[in-house]
């Protein structure tokens, strides 16, 4: 009987806040940690099973019923649909995904659902091999940017767009779980998407992980706010275009009429003027000190760059809740080189950067002091160790 299998990582945004769908920068990189999907052969339909829930969903085009937002089957019904429509039916098959991720904790379960899932289906398929597919998808960044649109719904190239899970993001989280390498963060435009460098994190450093316990959901009951960050970086580029542009995002506005030019269109709204401040900075400010600070060993110049990053999405994305400022308060306290929140925001997790040494009883002491802290919030949080690792493959 055929099966197909593909693992894809999580990761770590170190940097880069909402910034990748508005044509920015991001630093990232892949972990440890990640989603498998196996497809086996079957007689009829398309149904699919999780190793953590216990019910079976069906995906089967035109007989399934569409999955709510929020459900686990969504991400893989829109996976299924939007490969239908770009590469024709999917032979019968049974869907098993296992993952190790901790699910809505920030570092892109649902993302990864979707690289695995989408990636064994096309193996499975041979869609891969497809002179459409080929066309369109020249690369491993291209195909982050096809696999955000099937998340998002958009067109790609010439794969039409169908669907989608409702929510409006960007290709960062698909680049970091295709094009990571082991040991490095790397740092990708999305003006258009393209690697700009890799960075070493030192093999003496960590990188440890505190799930806050508060759902960092993109779907459901949090898809509003999290889209909001994405419609003010539109609203921002609307009223450039309007004023006698046409640029396809907010970063090549900015690059062609500086700044301060987009800052005085804004002037009026609050909101819109933080949003575009955030963006700016962190993208054009934030990241390429934190990499030069870290290709020059000065880890104080590091966590000076992360901290204006942690403090512009507090006033610029408003997306920080009590328990993650908590998490990065209490690991600079304890030591932590540098620290902050990352992912959608309204929840999820934080990183921080130790010495390889203190890295395990850091993480057991800050999570111990996090959970005296936040004991209903602490009850669901949980932390991990772990260093840059490599991209997605098959298995």
């Amino acid at each position: 009987m055929k099966t197909t299998g593909h693992f894809s990582p999580g990761r770590i945004e170190v940097l880069g806040k909402h910034t990748d769908y508005a044509g920015g920068d991001v630093l990232v990189c892949a972990v440890d940690r990640g989603v498998t999907a196996v497809v086996e052969e079957a007689a009829s339909g398309i149904h699919a099973t999780s190793t953590a829930l216990p019910d079976e969903v069906d995906l089967t085009p035109g007989t399934a019923v569409e999955l709510p937002g929020g459900h686990w089957g969504r991400y893989l019904q829109s996976v299924v649909q939007r490969l239908t429509a770009n590469f024709g039916p999917l032979a019968p098959c049974r869907i098993e995904v296992d993952s190790t991720l901790p699910l809505a904790s920030g570092m892109s379960s649902s993302s990864a659902v979707v690289v695995a899932t989408a990636m064994a289906l096309a193996r499975h398929n041979g869609f891969d091999q497809s002179r459409a597919w080929q066309q369109d998808i020249t690369d491993d960044v291209r195909l982050a940017g096809y696999l955000a649109c099937v998340e998002n719904g958009k067109t790609f190239g010439a794969l039409a767009g169908h669907g989608g899970v409702g929510t409006l993001g960007g290709s960062e989280d698909h680049t970091a779980m295709l094009c990571s390498e082991p040991g490095k963060l790397g740092r990708f435009s999305f003006n258009p998407p393209s690697l700009v460098q890799r960075v070493a994190l030192p093999d003496d450093l960590r990188l440890v992980v505190a799930v806050s316990g508060v759902a960092a959901e993109k779907t459901g009951a949090a898809q509003q706010a999290y889209n909001r960050a994405s419609l003010n970086a539109s609203a921002v580029l609307e009223r450039w275009n309007a004023a006698g542009h046409a640029h396809p995002n907010l970063a090549a506005g900015v690059a062609a009429g500086g700044a301060e030019q987009v800052a005085g269109l804004v002037a009026d709204d609050p909101e819109l003027s933080a949003r575009l401040d955030q963006f700016v900075t962190e993208s054009t400010v934030v990241i390429p000190a934190a990499v030069e600070a870290l290709e020059a060993g000065d880890l104080e110049a590091f966590g000076r760059a992360v901290a204006l990053s942690q403090s512009l999405a507090a006033r610029g994305l408003a997306n920080q809740v009590p328990q993650t400022e908590a998490l990065v308060e209490l690991a600079l306290r304890q030591g932590a080189l540098a620290a902050s929140s990352f992912g959608a925001g309204f929840g999820g997790s934080v990183w921080a950067l130790l010495p390889a040494g203190d890295a395990e009883a850091f993480a057991e002491d800050w999570l111990d002091v996090y959970r005296r802290a936040w004991p209903q919030e602490g009850a669901r949080a949980s932390t991990l160790v772990t260093r840059p690792c490599g991209p997605a493959h098959a298995c």
